[in-house]
């Protein structure tokens, strides 16, 4: 049920970008759709909706013929033909990036509701209230985020907004409960216009709540105690598949996430920082999210640069693959010899060039011995 409610708090575009790499025609869906070809290195997911976080119902091959209805905006992803917003509707509850697909013509937009605005009756509020809100920044990886006449996605649909753009909400109220980009919570914030948007794809400052209302309390983080927890089975399973100390792995995992506080950690569940390499991302991943990111040279000049990280389904498919990324690379083979020797296996790791920190030896370990993380190592 949450995942429906995200699906229906998001809407396409009536536009696809220009910059997408596809010359969109005005006219309404063709029945019998538009033939395409699949351009793909090895097999291409096929989504329940137009985005990446969306479940798996099925693959297509390279040089695969596929029929298109339509084509509407999604999430952004990098293909082997273009980077691109373009979704392409091979049928109900079926999507493919348009980043892989070559069509034989170009294609007509999915039909999509233009919903009449409906004006908010208010009263009237003095110059000096009407200064009161709090400026909040949307952040949607599904595409345009919906505005409503009420808290609760079978509220009226009063207009959309897209990531990044800035909201004026004025208080908050209790509503229907939406698993977005940001965080899940019950929470919809008022903007000054009288529509509602829920806060789970909001970042902003504390916001009041409305007259006679209440505002759900904030997702705590998990504490030191319960992060841990939580990463034992995945940093366990990592040890069993790859040979990675789990004390290793979570020392590093609390050191890189800064506890799962990282905007890495929370929105994508990538505890280490593991990059896409060319647009792939492995088994154990689901996707590439672009960030911006400061790298460094070797002489210690750094610069802004974009970088496409790997996003996972659950931290402990990150866990494992981490595992995975430092087996499979040859430069940390040395440290494979001491897979029961905790100590001794980071060193091997930093020393074959894992970080540049000159301190990251010690860090990973003082974290290991201060939370006696030696415990989750299931050889002993």
């Amino acid at each position: 049920m949450v995942r429906t409610a995200r699906r229906l708090l998001t809407g396409p575009l009536l536009a696809v970008a220009l910059g997408a790499g596809l010359v969109v025609a005005p006219q309404a869906a063709v029945a019998a759709g538009v033939t395409a070809t699949i351009k793909v290195g090895t097999t291409l997911k096929v989504r329940s909706a137009p985005s990446l976080a969306a479940k798996v119902v099925g693959s297509l091959r390279n040089g695969q013929k596929v029929t298109v209805a339509c084509t509407l905006t999604g999430q952004r992803v990098k293909g082997s033909l273009r980077t691109t917003t373009a979704w392409d509707k091979l049928g109900e509850g079926r999507y493919v990036s348009h980043g892989y697909v070559s069509a034989s013509r170009t294609l007509p937009r999915c039909a999509v509701g233009s919903p009449t605005a409906v004006p908010v009756k208010a009263k009237p509020v003095t110059t000096r209230a009407a200064k009161k809100y709090v400026v909040g920044t949307v952040k949607s990886l599904e595409g345009r985020v919906n505005l409503r006449s009420a808290p609760s996605t079978s509220g009226a649909v009063l207009g959309s907004v897209a990531s990044g753009s800035k909201i004026n909400l004025v208080c908050a109220v209790t509503g229907q409960n939406v698993d977005g980009t940001v965080r899940t919570t019950s929470q919809w914030d008022r903007t000054t216009a009288g529509a509602y948007i829920s806060h789970a794809y909001m970042y902003s400052g504390p916001i009041p709540a409305c007259s006679g209302s209440t505002v759900p309390a904030p997702t705590v983080s998990l504490t030191p105690e319960q992060f841990i927890r939580a990463s034992v089975p995945g940093a366990q399973r990592g040890w069993r598949d790859y040979g990675v100390p789990p004390s290793v792995t979570i020392a590093q995992a609390i050191l890189e996430s800064g506890w799962g506080r990282s905007g890495l950690s929370t929105v994508d569940k990538n505890y280490f920082g593991i990059k896409c390499q060319n647009g792939s991302y492995g088994k154990l991943a689901n996707g590439c999210h672009v960030y911006r990111t400061n790298e460094c040279t070797k002489a210690g000049n750094c610069f802004s640069t974009s970088a496409a990280f790997r996003t996972y389904a659950t931290q402990s498919h990150s866990f494992r693959d981490h595992g995975n990324f430092l087996r499979v690379n040859p430069r940390y083979k040395p440290a494979f010899a001491y897979t029961k020797d905790a100590n001794k296996f980071i060193w091997k790791v930093w020393k074959a060039g894992y970080a540049t920190d000159p301190n990251y030896y010690t860090k990973v370990t003082g974290i290991m011995a201060s939370w006696n993380l030696y415990q989750y190592d299931t050889w002993k």
